[in-house]
């Protein structure tokens, strides 16, 4: 027995080396592939920048050179591979005229260059606007996103979503630093995008219903959230007074060191919502958070909501209760490219 726990022990110890050995080799594979990838498109490039204007002659030389590489070399080296080689050389290198501010974005931008996939970077670099495509870059990075959860964050709008809620300036942060959450407003968005659950946007079902729902795709659901949100409990109970009542979801986010309550309804958003969620807040924030955490925070989420009736229901100075809307289809990103465009003309 005492010989098979020290077998266990050496087992775990030498098993957790070689796991870190292999995913230190996918890195470097991935890292070496997307250097060479680089400098093959500088290459591609610079050889054009010989005094061949032409463009058919350009062409001509990546088919010839396309020929001659997948012989060799194999199949990976494709003329279409070779066009994107070229291109991710354009998006990516500094040799442009860019004035100061441009220049640290794109010194950031090469301390990020080789930290995530070759296929990242082939998503990446078709998103016309450098600052999304570095902001997308940028949570790739921090948050580990794979290229599925990067397609879902770009097809769901996410850049968009928390632009249209900053002004200019902390627009052209949320492109150089990714998104910061420093206060409680940072980690809100609206609308929250809920594709995910499989609800039809007109089909009927019960809060009990979308609450099924998010818990059964809970992990989608904090990816969704956001940074630092962990799940804590649902319908969890409150009581005084001999009354009863119940949190739809109660979650905890652990930058802003506070509990996140959220409230969930299928409807428009009404003020005895928000009214309830001051409750529910105020419960929290004198009989169950610590001393040291910070306020509770509530969100209201629901399909729909008229901005005048929370403006007027809560606050001015209001910093815990938000209300949010959610849908079950991915948005229409060009809207939202309006929209964001607009709000900047105003500014």
């Amino acid at each position: 027995m005492k010989e098979e726990i020290q077998i266990d022990n050496l087992y775990n110890k030498i098993a957790g080396l070689i796991q870190t050995a292999r995913q230190s080799i996918v890195r470097t594979v991935d890292h070496t592939m997307v250097y060479t990838c680089f400098e093959i498109g500088r290459m591609i490039v610079e050889d054009e920048q010989q005094g061949k204007e032409r463009a058919e002659y350009g062409k001509q030389i990546i088919k010839g050179l396309s020929q001659r590489l997948r012989k060799n070399f194999g199949k990976g080296f494709s003329l279409r591979n070779l066009e994107q080689m070229r291109q991710f050389y354009l998006v990516y290198s500094i040799a442009q005229t860019m004035s100061a501010e441009s220049q640290i974005v794109k010194s950031e931008t090469l301390v990020r260059k080789f930290m995530l996939s070759w296929s990242h970077y082939l998503k990446l670099m078709r998103i016309e606007d450098p600052g999304e495509r570095q902001f997308y870059e940028i949570e790739c990075i921090n948050n580990n996103w794979n290229i599925r959860e990067l397609q879902r964050q770009f097809d769901s709008a996410l850049y968009q979503r928390l632009a249209i809620s900053l002004d200019k300036e902390k627009v052209k942060q949320l492109a150089l630093h990714g998104q910061l959450i420093n206060k409680p407003e940072d980690a809100i968005k609206d609308p929250y995008i809920l594709e995910f659950l499989d609800l039809q946007p007109h089909s009927s079902y019960s809060e009990t219903e979308l609450e099924q729902a998010i818990i059964d795709k809970l992990q989608h659901f904090l990816k969704e959230l956001g940074k630092g949100f962990m799940f804590v409990d649902r319908q969890e109970r409150i009581s005084f007074d001999e009354r009863h009542f119940y949190i739809d979801l109660v979650f905890y986010n652990r930058l802003l060191r506070c509990f996140v309550l959220i409230d969930l309804k299928i409807g428009d958003l009404k003020h005895q919502d928000l009214g309830q969620m001051q409750m529910y807040v105020n419960y929290y924030d004198r009989f169950v958070k610590l001393p040291e955490e910070n306020k509770t925070v509530g969100i209201v989420l629901c399909r729909d909501k008229s901005d005048t009736l929370v403006e007027i229901t809560l606050p001015e100075d209001n910093d815990q209760i938000f209300a949010s809307r959610y849908k079950t289809v991915l948005p229409d990103k060009e809207d939202l490219r309006k929209l964001l465009a607009d709000k900047e003309f105003d500014v």
